[in-house]
């Protein structure tokens, strides 16, 4: 019989090996999969013995020229169905593939499916049922270019799946390329010396390197195989299969060693040890991986598969990682062979180490790629500073205007009681970056780099940067967010980011506000809007105050405690709207007269009605909102974003209008015409941490004329 072995991109190799060596007679290798020989125990043995397969389907059998409707029913319905289940058994078929006429895979699974009933009517005059969820039999189909292969599942889903693993971490590893890294690790070439993962997590890569070090195979503890409900499938066969399995299970003396910073996902890797009957072969142990020490007298393999980016914002804490790993190495880990697992080749610079081989696999969606090295007296001798080397010397000029700058706002901020501030935006040309201090934490926000920057140099010079702003302003790295505007690659755009969901509460003129620094591209809080928050607190007294495009509610906030007798705050965003009434809660505000209301601000402001005395306009620069013609631009729209607020400022009131809008210009005559007389307040809106860059946003009162 012939089957086909799954597995993911990278594994092939490792996965012919494998059969080859359990027996079976492999004949094609493809992208993600394996053609192989075999009779139906040795196909048996491979569902229980595979380390690198994640299915293996049974040929039915495959046709070219099946490209349609018409004749994809006519090929399934010509199959001896009867052979592998009957009429009172429950079936499903997966259906992989579409050309231009069959579009669907739903529809194209229901062309099978129909052929399967109507051929057992005939020859039975009744149909077995479909059962999606937990079919007797699954029928496999797989559409290409050439025409069209039927299987019947002969494992199961998720062979990969050990039973052992219920808690995991953030970037958890598939078991399977566990077992693939750990075979090119070299490690089992002798199982007797340490192995050490810094990065343990929910401890995957040591159980499965310590079942493949006990020749264990890993579904002799799985609950059922697909093989088991075919007719075919003989029980005292298959318990005999098991027992030689069994037998061949060893018991070397292993150093099997794993840390974790997080003291959870360590709870999850003894767990699962626990389940996988190894919890007294492993040794678990809470470290911090950026702190590296000796583990053990004698050299070893280290494995790890590296954190790389599996929460949003977390930038700095891998820079950090990656340039700690690489000194720790060197200090205490000479002649040790190190197998490490990452996506980013960036951060693999940082560990400083020359590589001897790399593979490429995917874990998931993702890309990743396995770099191994062998650390010797040359290696080790290229540097073991306790401080990881930066990429440039001129990276010292950003760190002494970081210093500067905050020494030159000391007095200020002290003054005023900010505690959220900017204390570098661009000042240097090559490092391209603003840095926000929110108490004992930061945001490095990257500025798009000039063309003429590639973008290798402008990674380097980033990481420099995230390496000295934790170094200069004395914050940890884990709490450094990082924004970077990089291109994604593959499909690493369609993985969601994992959110943070960490806040803090930031202060400024008796305001209290809640920031997220990590989860979002801004922070909760314009910064550069301070002072003309402050101007609506001190100017709010028994006025009737609009916010529009209000985010967070920050300015209605500043409104309240100056004494407004009634807010109104418009966003679209049911989320900051959200937060806004969090910001008004965290200052105690109630009040029945202040509204949030959730709308497109320019379709509010068109039907608007009533009367008020302070309004705070901050309008994109640009949107596609549904209310203007074509996409809102605020220089071309503003007389008629105006004209609509003029209707509801109240005769003796005040509009602060403000943007973003590099290079804008006020239409004076346009102003006029509305009878409205604007005073630019730009250059007062400025405080001094954004004195160095004018442009940042531009200001207007305006009134009736």
């Amino acid at each position: 019989m012939q089957f086909i072995a799954l597995t993911s991109i990278g594994i092939e190799n490792l996965l012919v090996d494998e059969l080859t060596e359990l027996g079976a007679m492999v004949s094609k290798q493809t992208v993600g999969s394996v053609r192989f020989e075999a009779d139906s125990l040795l196909a048996q043995k491979v569902c229980l013995s595979t380390r690198f397969a994640t299915r293996v389907l049974m040929l039915i059998e495959e046709k070219e020229g099946v490209n349609d409707k018409d004749s994809l029913y006519k090929f399934a319905r010509l199959q001896p169905w009867q052979e592998w289940f009957g009429p009172t058994q429950t079936f499903a078929v997966d259906f992989n593939g579409t050309n231009d006429s069959l579009k669907n895979t739903q529809f194209s699974g229901l062309v099978i499916k129909d052929a399967i009933v109507d051929y057992f009517n005939e020859l039975y005059e009744q149909r077995p049922n479909v059962d999606k969820q937990d079919a007797n039999v699954r029928v496999v189909a797989r559409l290409n270019r050439h025409g069209v292969s039927l299987y019947i599942d002969y494992s199961g889903p998720r062979l990969s799946e050990r039973g052992y693993r219920q808690g995991q971490g953030k970037a958890p590893i598939k078991e399977h390329l566990a077992a693939a890294i750990i075979k090119r690790s070299g490690w089992l070439e002798n199982v007797n010396q340490p192995l050490f993962d810094p990065c343990c997590g929910a401890g995957t890569i040591l159980i499965e390197a310590a079942g493949m070090a006990r020749n264990e195979a890993p579904g002799l503890f799985r609950e059922g195989f697909a093989f088991e409900r075919l007719p075919s499938f003989r029980v005292a066969k298959f318990k005999e299969l098991k027992e030689q399995l069994l037998a061949n299970i060893t018991d070397p003396k292993l150093w099997l060693i794993g840390h974790d910073y997080d003291a959870n996902v360590l709870d999850k890797a003894i767990a699962n040890a626990q389940r996988a009957g190894l919890d007294t072969v492993i040794k678990f142990k809470q470290s911090d991986a950026t702190k590296l020490t000796a583990v053990a007298k004698l050299p070893g393999v280290v494995i790890s598969n590296l954190p790389y980016g599996e929460r949003i914002g977390s930038m700095a804490e891998l820079v950090n990682l990656h340039r700690s790993l690489g000194v720790g190495f060197k200090k205490h880990f000479n002649h040790w062979k190190l197998a490490l697992l990452g996506m980013d080749e960036s951060l693999f610079k940082l560990l400083k180490l020359v590589k001897q081989k790399r593979y490429k696999f995917k874990n998931g969606p993702l890309d990743v790629e396995l770099n191994l090295y062998q650390l010797d007296d040359k290696q080790v001798s290229l540097t073991t500073d306790d401080k990881p080397a930066l990429n440039f010397e001129g990276s010292m000029a950003f760190a002494n205007r970081l210093k500067k700058n905050k020494q030159g706002l000391k007095n200020w901020l002290k003054q005023n009681q900010v505690h959220a501030y900017r204390v570098y935006d661009a000042d240097i040309p090559e490092y391209n970056v603003a840095v926000d201090i929110y108490g004992d934490s930061a945001v490095i926000f990257e500025y798009a780099a000039p063309k003429e920057i590639d973008e290798k140099t402008s990674e380097k010079r980033l990481q420099d940067v995230i390496s000295l702003t934790a170094q200069q302003l004395d914050i940890s790295p884990e709490n450094i967010a990082v924004k970077v505007r990089k291109k994604q690659k593959g499909e690493e755009q369609y993985t969601p980011m994992a959110k943070q969901n960490r806040t803090m509460v930031v202060e400024e003129f008796g305001a209290k506000f809640k920031v997220n620094l990590f989860d979002y591209l801004d922070t909760g809080l314009f910064l550069d809007h301070r002072l003309a928050r402050r101007y609506i607190q001190e100017n709010a007294k028994d006025k009737r105050f609009l916010n529009l495009f209000a985010y967070t509610g920050t300015a209605s906030v500043h409104a309240a405690l100056g004494g407004a007798k009634a807010i109104t705050t418009v966003d679209l965003s049911k989320t900051y709207l959200k937060w806004g009434q969090d910001n008004f809660a965290l200052n105690d505000i109630s009040n029945t007269r202040y509204r949030f209301e959730q709308a497109d601000c320019l379709k509010w402001l068109e039907h608007a009605q009533g009367q008020y005395d302070l309004i705070f306009l901050d309008p994109p620069t640009f949107s596609n909102s549904k209310r203007m013609k074509d996409a809102f631009d605020v220089q071309n729209d503003h007389i008629k974003l105006l004209t609509w607020v003029k209707k509801i400022l109240s005769p003796s009131g005040t509009l602060i209008f403000s943007n973003n809008k590099r290079g804008f210009v006020m239409d004076e005559v346009g102003l006029m015409g509305l009878g409205l007389k604007a005073e630019n307040i730009s250059e007062k809106t400025l405080s001094p941490d954004f004195k160095r860059n004018k442009k940042i946003h531009n200001s207007w009162l305006i009134k009736h004329g």
